[in-house]
Parts: structure tokens; C-alpha cells; sequence
């Protein structure tokens, strides 16, 4: 076993109506005014917006709210929130969303902790992040994982750029986890939620690191379990048990936990965003669509690495390597379509694109071809086109 350092502070109230602990969870944290960032008008219109409120007053918080957080969630937004929480004295930050809402909540506690600064300069690296607000989560879809992860991961419109920062002072301080909230979600959401627990996992487990035997098991446990109980919550989705599982499969895979020891790769999270940053598509879909094109790019590196995949996670029997590896290569492929999800460029609204558009986005993931992203096989400019273009088909 390699040496790692794991950090997870998140106090997790998982169950059916977990988020009627919102007030008893910030008042812990000695919160006296609460943000509260939300999305659309869905946790207004289904009443989880006025349950959390209620819960909070009850127990003597007063509240302030940001709604309006997109996929893809906007900077500008975040500092919108910065200044709301400042002028308000907000003392605790709480997310009632998924991803987008945790990583916008985590910015604002980010930069609200500092008066003064400019978020951007923490996203740029300008300035270090040494202290943030607490947050809080009332998870409602299982996906980015953000409930549990030090990372948050913005869109700023004016540069065109998605980006993510780092820190365990933005790990929430409490997740409520209520598997019911998923009851209603657009089925592309919970389909895309899928994919992102899977990659979440798979950047972890491929790497150039062996000898790491609890983590592989884990991370193999992790990808059984969610392919197994997606395909159930496809059909249903209001199976409770198939989505409690997806759900706490979604905090594991970006707690850490399944890549102890090892480096991340997280290469295909650079091509995803820089898709979503472009044409704004949906953070799931940009990753299952460029996932094989990456497999087939680099899987001779470590053919045993993506057989043993296939036999632990796919069951393959097939004593050789190289054939077990494709074969694990095109079943990721089959369930990613089993779930109406993109495995291409064309599969996708933005369509197939032009190879200037290939080259730009190659670019900016590697700020200007100035450094190397990727774990499994450190890459620049030019082997993010070849990715590129080998996805840019229908």
C-alpha cells in the first residue's frame, strides 16, 4: 500500500426526510444566519426550499437565499453570493441542490471568509484559500459527489473557461441525504449523475500505480454497485434502495476513498470541461462522450490495468489481456448508451465540430499547451486533439 493523507470531516444524515435535520445541524455549527443557494424553481415548487427554511427558523436561524445556480455554475452567480452573504453576515453557507449548488455555495464561503478579494483570484491561484465559512448540504441529486469533496468547480463566462479549486476547508461540514429527493428528477439528470459517479471513480483507478488492494477493491465495489442500481432506478425511479445506493456511491467515489495511494487522473474531467464551458452541455454527457476515445488511446499502456477492470467490474472471461481490455473498453461504451447517454461528439446537441474547435479546446485544457494534465499518460495540446478528434463522430 502506498502512502496517502485522507481527510473526511463530513458529518452524513442519510434517510428518508434527512433534511428535516437542517436546523438542528446548523445550529451544531452555532449558525445564526444561513444562505441558502438553490437552483431552479423545482425545490421551490416541490416545497424542500420552504421545509429547510422552516426547520431553520424553528430554531431560531434567519435565512437569506441565492437561487438561480445553472449546470455549469456561473462565477458571476458565485459573487452575486459573495456580496449577499457578507452584507447579510451570513455565517454559514447551505447548498440545496447538486453539484452546481455545493460548488457555488462552496465559492461563496471561499471568498465571503475574506472580504475584499475577488473570487477569481482564488480560482486562478492568485490568492491561497486559507479560511472558508462552513457549509452545509441538502443533496437532492447523486452525482458530482461535492457533499463530501474538497473541490468546487466554476464556469466563467467571460473567459470561456471551467475550472475547479482545492482545499479540505471546503469539505461541507454536514450532508443531509434523502434518496426520495430523487424521485422527480428529469431522467437525463439522474442519467448523467450516473456517468459522473462512474468517472468520478474510473480517474481514480486508472492510474500508473499499483499495489493498492483495498483501494482497487473499493473502487471496483463502487462501479458494481452503481452500474448494477442504475439500470434498476432507470426503469424505476422510485426505487428506494437502487437510489440509496447510487446516492451514497456518489459521496464515495469523490471522497478520496477510492483512490488512496494513488495519483488522479482526471483527464477526461479536462476534455468534459472544456465541452461544458464551450456549448454548455450537461457535465455527465462530455465525460462518457470522450471516455472511450481516451480508453482506446491509451489502453496498451497497461493492458493488464483495463483487463483486470473488465474482469472485477464486467465480469469478462477471457484469459487474454489485450482482448479483455477492448472488451471492457466497448461494455463501459453499451451501458453509457443503455442509458440514452453520449459515447461521441455527434451524440451530443453541440454536434460534430470543426477540427479549429478541437484544437482551441485542446489548448485551453493544457493552459496553452504550457503544461501536461492526465496521471495514466501525461498529455499536451496535441494528444488532447487526437482525443478529441478520434470522439468527433456520429
Amino acid at each position: 500500500m502506498h502512502s496517502f493523507e485522507q481527510y473526511m470531516p463530513t458529518k452524513i444524515v442519510f434517510g428518508k426526510e434527512a433534511e428535516l435535520k437542517a436546523g438542528t445541524l446548523a445550529k451544531e455549527w452555532q449558525a445564526k444566519k444561513v444562505l441558502l443557494v438553490y437552483g431552479g424553481g423545482s425545490v421551490v415548487r416541490s416545497g424542500l426550499l420552504g421545509r429547510v427554511e422552516a426547520v431553520l427558523k424553528a430554531e431560531g436561524i434567519e435565512v437569506e437565499e441565492l437561487g438561480g445556480v445553472k449546470p455549469n455554475p456561473r462565477m458571476s452567480l458565485a459573487k452575486e453570493g459573495v456580496k449577499k452573504a457578507i452584507n447579510s453576515g451570513a455565517d454559514l453557507v447551505m447548498a440545496v441542490g447538486g453539484g452546481s449548488c455545493i460548488d457555488t455555495a462552496k465559492a461563496i464561503a471561499i471568498a465571503a471568509a475574506k472580504p475584499g478579494t475577488d473570487l477569481e483570484e482564488f480560482w486562478s491561484g492568485k490568492i491561497p484559500i486559507e479560511k472558508a465559512l462552513p457549509v452545509g448540504v441538502v443533496l437532492t441529486i447523486a452525482a458530482a459527489g461535492s457533499e463530501m469533496s474538497d473541490s468546487a468547480v466554476l464556469t466563467n463566462e467571460e473567459t470561456g473557461k471551467k475550472a475547479g479549486a482545492h482545499s479540505d476547508l471546503v469539505r461541507p461540514k454536514f450532508a443531509m441525504m434523502n434518496p426520495e429527493l430523487m424521485y422527480t428528477l428529469p431522467k437525463y439528470q439522474l442519467t448523467c449523475g450516473i456517468v459522473d459517479i462512474m468517472m468520478h471513480t474510473m480517474e481514480r483507478y486508472f492510474t500508473p500505480v499499483d499495489g493498492n488492494e483495498l483501494t482497487d477493491e473499493i473502487a471496483e465495489g463502487v462501479l458494481r454497485t452503481v452500474i448494477r442500481n442504475g439500470l434498476k432506478a432507470y426503469e424505476d425511479q422510485q426505487n428506494y434502495d437502487a437510489l440509496s445506493e447510487i446516492m451514497w456511491c456518489g459521496s464515495i467515489s469523490h471522497n478520496g476513498i477510492t483512490g488512496l495511494g494513488r495519483p488522479k487522473d482526471f483527464l477526461c474531467h479536462k476534455l468534459g470541461h472544456q465541452l461544458g464551458a464551450k456549448f454548455d452541455e450537461a457535465h455527465g454527457a462530455t465525460l462518457s462522450a470522450v471516455w472511450g476515445s481516451w480508453a482506446r488511446y491509451v489502453y496498451h499502456l497497461d493492458e493488464a490495468r483495463f483487463a483486470n477492470y473488465g474482469r472485477k467490474v464486467w465480469n469478462i472471461d477471457e484469459e487474454n489481456d489485450e482482448k479483455t481490455a477492448v472488451a471492457a473498453i466497448e461494455k463501459t461504451e453499451e451501458f453509457f448508451r443503455s442509458l440514452h447517454m453520449p459515447t461521441c461528439l455527434g451524440d451530443m446537441k453541440m454536434g460534430i465540430q470543426p477540427d479549429e474547435v478541437l484544437k482551441e479546446m485542446a489548448g485551453k485544457a493544457t493552459a496553452g499547451d504550457t503544461m501536461k494534465v492526465g496521471a495514466f499518460q501525461k498529455m499536451g495540446a496535441k494528444e488532447l486533439y487526437e482525443i478529441y478528434k478520434k470522439a468527433n463522430h456520429r
